[in-house]
């Protein structure tokens, strides 16, 4: 009964998401203030429904009910906790409930922190968040069911893909689907203001802090996927440019532009027709990236690849949603006024620079996604485009955008002095050409690549370092001016300077790991031995070891360095007997600066093993990287002057 209770509460949200989609538009056309005031309970009792449906699937999941037929595909009754509560959304209908559950949180919170926005435009933002809701609570009911029974129940279930049998798989999807849903606020409001013809500072100021924590909620999503996908399948990488990492890595993309965008907005007035744009191209790629994953277009180990069918659906739900809010913007945008002007050479002009060289990055990165596809369509063969062509497109875009993120926050807003940036950036310049000579020296000026990187990386840190510094008047002034400073400076400003740094870090990872690899591959006995990059490392043998749902091949590696022993690594092959599957269980040594990394392989029968072992420089750099960027979001959105509903200002007693 608890299933089918989860499914009348998945029918009556999708009852209550139809009425608030359509009530509260037509009060806020008819100015009728009680028919606008429904969306808000509306939004509240919609969670509530899907929180019921949510609850009720995991407790299907948690009690090994195998008579839904979603439980008996991705469960057993041998699968840990952990796994069992991760395979809830760990496959296609739990996901899109997922999706539903987080949608309908942000709009329960765009009613309960949006109190003081305007009430026409708060009720024009919820009927949008529950328009998009009913399309895909339609969807889940009629076509991916999560609570479908069958009868009679089998006595066990086929259990959880191995490979998503996994910590890092446990949340990656959460954070992920955070991200992606998070900027259907942003579209929301960009839908609204096209609606009402009105985007000034203060629309800027409430978008801002939707769209920052959907962007960062994205970054810690892509960072955990990028770090399963290093140590759990084996291959020593950490981004293989897949078409479901772009997926997620496109509304990243515009996601940055536009929380840039945002700030020409409410600082200068200007940008107003781009940033509604970027807004509606964010969830955009979003939704581009729900139709890759399930519409069975694809294969990859992050996609679902189910029944085309669906595909179909969601891609009449994407065509109705971009076509839609597109043709709005057709019509809408040109009655938005223009604000301030400014210089080129001026902060509003670097953000400018910055947008434009972010939107054709993403515009590179969807050509090389969605060209194979087209290609297939259009029956002219299958086309591969992998690493070469991205790197070769996209990352040479970034070089400038890295040189402008230094020098961009150093520049004043409508006009500004270039040479009294540049001038401020001479210790940047002296710590660039630095790192720049001493990689190649290094490298035996074979390392091009590798110094341009990290000298890069070693740009913008410093850079950004420095307009920190200048903020503190730090040596320029008495320590105590500088510590009050230090205490008055605005999270959303220190925000940006740790999410810069951030990025600094995590290209100087990206560099090294990338162009500085060593590996080995080699066939090993017990008592062999194997140097790499100041290590020795010796096989002891592998032993059977079992696991709750798997057998284990364990291998035994004992590292040493300069004949004093370092650490013990145990890497192992695993097999799942229920679904015939084997995975690969890396084992990692990191001293923060480098990984060892060591990878088990096939037996030859005859006591060989084979062996893979890579020494990444810097690697563990990126995943901080990450962190730090996606902590530099979390400061800024904890400033006040970005929170939405900031308690309003006392009155003040009269004399």
């Amino acid at each position: 009964m608890i299933a089918e209770l989860g499914q009348f509460a998945l029918a009556l949200a999708l009852v209550v998401a139809i009425a608030q989609s359509t009530i509260p538009l037509i009060g806020a056309a008819r100015g009728d203030a009680a028919l606008a005031a429904f969306a808000r309970p509306a939004a509240f009792v919609q969670l509530a429904c899907v929180v019921v449906a949510f609850a009720a699937l995991t407790h299907a999941y948690v009690t090994h009910d195998f008579s839904v037929v979603n439980v008996a595909r991705n469960s057993h009754s041998t699968m840990p906790l952990l796994y069992r509560l991760s395979g809830v959304w760990g496959n296609h209908e739990g996901s899109m409930l997922l999706w539903i559950l987080i949608l309908a949180a942000m709009s329960a919170a765009v009613a309960s922190f949006g109190a003081n926005l305007p009430e026409g435009l708060r009720a024009r933002v919820l009927a949008v968040q529950g328009l998009i809701g009913a399309a895909f609570l339609t969807f889940t009911l009629f076509t991916s069911n999560p609570f479908a029974r069958q009868f009679p129940p089998p006595l066990d279930g086929r259990e959880l893909n191995p490979l998503l049998q996994d910590p890092g798989l446990a949340f990656h999807p959460p954070w992920l689907y955070l991200g992606y849903v998070g900027f259907s606020v942003a579209f929301s409001f960009a839908v609204a203001a096209l609606i009402e013809g009105k985007v000034d500072p203060a629309w800027a100021r409430w978008v801002r802090p939707w769209t920052l924590f959907a962007w960062l909620s994205l970054t810690v999503g892509i960072a955990l996927g990028s770090w399963w996908a290093y140590y759990e399948l084996g291959w020593g990488g950490w981004w293989f440019w897949d078409p479901v990492e772009n997926a997620s890595f496109m509304p990243w993309i515009v996601g940055a532009a536009l929380l840039h965008s945002a700030v020409v907005v409410e600082k200068r007035d200007a940008l107003k027709s781009w940033t509604i744009l970027l807004a509606l191209v964010a969830f955009s790629f979003s939704l581009i990236g729900t139709f890759l994953v399930r519409s069975g277009v694809l294969t990859s180990v992050h996609a679902f690849a189910v029944d085309p069918a669906r595909g179909v659906f969601i891609l009449m739900i994407l065509l109705a949603t971009i076509g839609g809010s597109l043709a709005l913007f057709a019509w809408r945008a040109p009655a938005l006024k223009s604000g301030g002007l400014f210089q080129p050479l001026s902060r509003e002009g670097a953000l400018v620079l910055n947008n434009l060289l972010l939107a054709t990055g993403a515009a590179t990165v969807l050509l090389g996604t969605l060209y194979p596809l087209f290609m297939d369509v259009l029956g002219a063969g299958k086309v591969s485009v992998g690493p070469p062509y991205f790197n070769a497109t996209f990352v040479p875009l970034m070089v400038p955008l890295v040189i402008a993120m230094g020098i961009g926050p150093l520049l004043s807003w409508k006009r500004a002095d270039l040479a009294g940036a540049l001038a401020r950036l001479r210790v940047a310049a002296i710590a660039t050409v630095v790192v720049i000579a001493f990689v190649l020296y290094a490298s035996g000026g074979s390392g091009f690549f590798a110094a341009a990187g990290l000298g890069l990386a070693a740009w913008l840190f410093v850079a950004t370092l420095i307009e920190l510094a200048g903020r503190l008047r730090l040596f320029r002034a008495p320590a105590a001016e500088s510590l009050d400073r230090w205490r008055a400076l605005p999270r959303s400003a220190l925000g940006m300077t740790v999410a810069h740094a951030g990025m600094a870090i995590a290209i100087a990872g990206m560099t090294a790991s990338t162009l500085f690899q060593e590996e080995k591959i080699l066939a090993m006995r017990s008592g062999d031995t194997v140097a790499i990059r100041g290590y020795e490392l010796r096989f002891q043998g592998v032993t059977q070891v079992p696991g709750p749902n798997y057998q284990a091949d364990r291998a035994r590696f004992m590292v040493t360095s300069g004949g004093s022993p370092v650490t013990v690594l145990s890497p192992e092959r695993r097999f799942y007997p229920v679904q015939r599957q084997q995975t690969t269980e890396a084992a990692i040594h990191t001293t923060g600066l480098a990984d060892l990394y060591v990878v088990v392989g096939d037996s030859d029968g005859k006591g060989a093993w084979t062996v893979r072992i890579y020494h990444n420089p810097l690697v563990p750099w990126i995943w901080a990287g990450c962190l730090i960027m996606a902590l530099g979001g979390a400061m800024s959105l904890t400033d006040r002057r970005l929170r939405v509903g900031a308690p309003k200002r006392r009155p003040q007693p009269a004399e």
